[in-house]
């Protein structure tokens, strides 16, 4: 383990990794799908109870209040990753083919993740508080957002439905207020076992982890298109992940912004939400189209949940030997 401890890899990263692999060898299917998805929405609505329980409503009003931090995330979500997935649907298009391009577009304009970016910010010590709204001011825009650019995009019109933002309420928002009501009680308690919000953070990536696996798996991400096909497009992916990771970077340190608010922008400005993005794909495309169009984000959310693990932990692992 010592050795392995090395290139970053502890134990965390060795149950990530078994859990990649469930996901494509042992994919949960049926009335264990089912169970899983539950288990996951659930797990993920006590993590933000620990949250609200766990942070003083100053700490929130400044997450709130942090108007360059929230104002980057914003433009990196919805201004700079449509113009980059216009390039890429420019440069590489022709050998894509018009529905994967497509896909790229519709990937390009999708909001933030929520329960992964923000679990990741919490790990890697970035700001939770400014995260949390962040995220949640993405995800609750892109019921009108996303739809209009990606008509703006294509020249075309259509709906979505609103029910991403009662699962937004009742998953992320509900149990966050409720922690914070309930925080002079318990607060002191969660303060003093940080263990506890250890597991569940960490617990609450790797179910998202293995149900994202599992999904792609059961659905046939891998065999929707033919293998050059797909290679090319895990490549474009990685790079566009890259790029916009690279990018967060420098304007983190261009707007000299504290490390925890770097973090914060690092994850919630360079992520894209397959829980949002599956939703609004069912609503404005086709039927026929929808598996296709939404292959690129299904394999950005599969890389973006490991490279982000992967950095949240070596951040984590980092934060913990500096002196307190």
């Amino acid at each position: 383990m010592t050795f392995l401890r090395r290139f970053g890899i502890d134990t965390y990263m060795l149950l990530l990794i078994g859990v990649v692999v469930m996901g494509a060898v042992l994919p949960a299917r049926g009335m264990a799908a089912a169970a899983l998805s539950q288990i996951t929405f659930w797990a993920v609505a006590l993590l933000f109870f620990i949250y609200g329980a766990k942070l003083d409503t100053a700490s929130v009003r400044a997450g709130i209040l942090n108007l360059r931090l929230q104002s980057l995330c914003f433009l990196a979500t919805y201004a700079l990753f449509p113009v980059l997935g216009i390039g890429i649907a420019w440069l590489a298009g022709g050998m894509l083919g018009p529905e994967l391009t497509l896909g790229i577009l519709f990937l390009a304009v999708l909001p933030s993740t929520i329960q992964s970016s923000i679990a990741f910010t919490a790990m890697a010590g970035g700001n939770v508080p400014a995260a949390i709204c962040s995220a949640s001011i993405s995800n609750l825009v892109a019921v009108v957002l996303t739809p209009a650019l990606m008509a703006l995009i294509l020249h075309q019109s259509g709906g979505i439905s609103t029910d991403a933002i009662g699962k937004i309420a009742l998953q992320i928002l509900f149990p966050f207020i409720l922690g914070q009501l309930l925080r002079r009680w318990i607060g002191g308690f969660i303060q003093q076992h940080k263990f506890l919000t250890m597991i569940v953070d960490r617990g609450s990536i790797l179910l998202i982890v293995y149900s994202a696996f599992s999904a792609g798996t059961v659905a046939g991400i891998w065999s929707a298109i033919p293998a050059s096909r797909l290679i090319l497009l895990g490549a474009i992916v990685c790079v566009f992940l890259a790029v916009v990771m690279w990018l967060m970077v420098l304007t983190g340190r261009h707007f000299q912004l504290p490390d925890p608010d770097r973090t914060t922008l690092l994850f919630c400005g360079s992520t894209k939400s397959l829980a949002s993005g599956l939703p609004i794909a069912t609503a404005i495309f086709a039927a026929s189209q929808v598996g296709a169009v939404v292959l690129p984000l299904m394999l950005f959310h599969l890389i973006q949940l490991l490279v982000c693990a992967v950095i949240a932990q070596r951040k984590a692992t980092s934060n913990a030997s500096v002196p307190a």
